[in-house]
């Protein structure tokens, strides 16, 4: 009798190291070069979108068998979003992370996720970047030589200044602000009575430091985690624009990959996209009452003066919106639709 429970555990463990095996096998199969990618961002490497790009880093040398290295070079030393864009199109640099608007230049549809005062939750955003709207986005890069692999988030952006609180329109007259170097940010601050100074962000902190200009505008993880909140002295929460950010890739390095390679690349970014969005929800929370405990003085914005904001934005939205792809606004907004009817 213990012969034959012997002779059937040895049939157990036989069989399960022949799957082993094929399972080693059939990893070493899979078709991994040696590789190191550089990859290039704006933020620190302790802000949630380096936190992400941390984890992806991880996930692409778990996946690819540790043949693939991700290395990370953040604080925009690689220079600023449209260096690194430009860098990603020649094929000198391999990734890079940045707000999806920014990419307006390449093709203007992109503008659209970075129009004012249309996100009013993360959840909402979540749905148009996860759906079919995001994946046209990206889809469009593609002949530009950029591939979307998923999207991370950076937050809502706030005002920040030196000189008073913005708590209602009439306070943004004759501010000196940095904005992105995009006509759409130009524009809407322009039409707020801002004086707009584009800057690229690797140049935003001796801009403050020196009253170059009064302040800014950026989510409130950026705020603090590039310590732009110990050279200002304002905090006003407008919640102008939420900003997801497409994780790229240059479409010349991503056509030396095998299909594994590809495979692998794809799931550690949608992987790693989740991980960064909850990172970033939780650490907002924490990093604005760190700004308060600084001392920077936080204000909210009433809904009735965010309506006058809108209001008085909207010739410009409007303008920019005729310029897009008609179906694109339509499923951008259809979605949103979706998401405050509770579907």
């Amino acid at each position: 009798m213990n012969k034959k429970i012997l002779s059937k555990k040895n049939i157990r463990a036989f069989g399960i190291g022949i799957g082993l095996l094929f399972a080693t096998a059939g990893a070493q199969a899979q078709d991994f070069k040696e590789r190191t990618l550089r990859f290039a961002f704006q933020n620190t490497a302790d802000h949630p979108v380096g936190l992400g790009l941390a984890k992806f880093s991880d996930l692409v040398k778990q996946k690819s068998g540790s043949k693939i290295t991700v290395k990370l070079f953040p604080g925009g030393t690689l220079g600023g979003d449209l260096q690194t864009v430009s860098a990603l199109q020649g094929g000198t640099l391999d990734l890079t992370v940045l707000n999806t608007g920014v990419l307006a230049g390449i093709d203007k549809n992109t503008a659209i996720l970075d129009f004012p005062y249309l996100f009013n939750s993360e959840k909402e955003a979540d749905a148009v970047v996860d759906g079919p709207a995001g994946k046209k986005l990206h889809e469009l890069l593609s002949s530009k030589g950029l591939i979307g692999l998923s999207y991370f988030e950076n937050g809502f952006r706030q005002v920040t200044n030196s000189r008073h609180p913005v708590a209602k329109l009439e306070d943004f007259q004759g501010l000196r602000l940095r904005v992105l170097q995009l006509p759409l940010f130009i524009d809407i601050f322009k039409e707020l009575g801002v004086n707009p100074v584009p800057l690229p962000f690797p140049e935003l902190y001796p801009a403050l430091e020196q009253k170059v200009v009064d302040g800014q505008e950026n989510p409130i993880n950026t705020i603090y985690y590039s310590k732009i909140h110990e050279v200002q002295k304002y905090v006003s929460l407008t919640r102008h624009v939420f900003n997801p950010q497409s994780v790229l890739i240059g479409k010349k390095t991503w056509d030396r990959f095998s299909q594994d390679e590809k495979s692998a690349i794809q799931e550690a970014a949608y992987e790693a996209a989740v991980y960064q969005r909850q990172v970033s929800r939780e650490q907002t929370v924490k990093s604005l009452e760190a700004i308060k405990q600084a001392g920077v003085a936080v204000n909210d914005v009433s809904p009735a003066e965010v309506e006058r904001i809108k209001e008085k934005i909207k010739p410009v939205i409007d303008r920019y919106t005729k310029d897009l792809d008609q179906d694109l606004v339509q499923e951008v907004n259809a979605e949103i639709a979706k998401v405050r009817a509770g579907n």
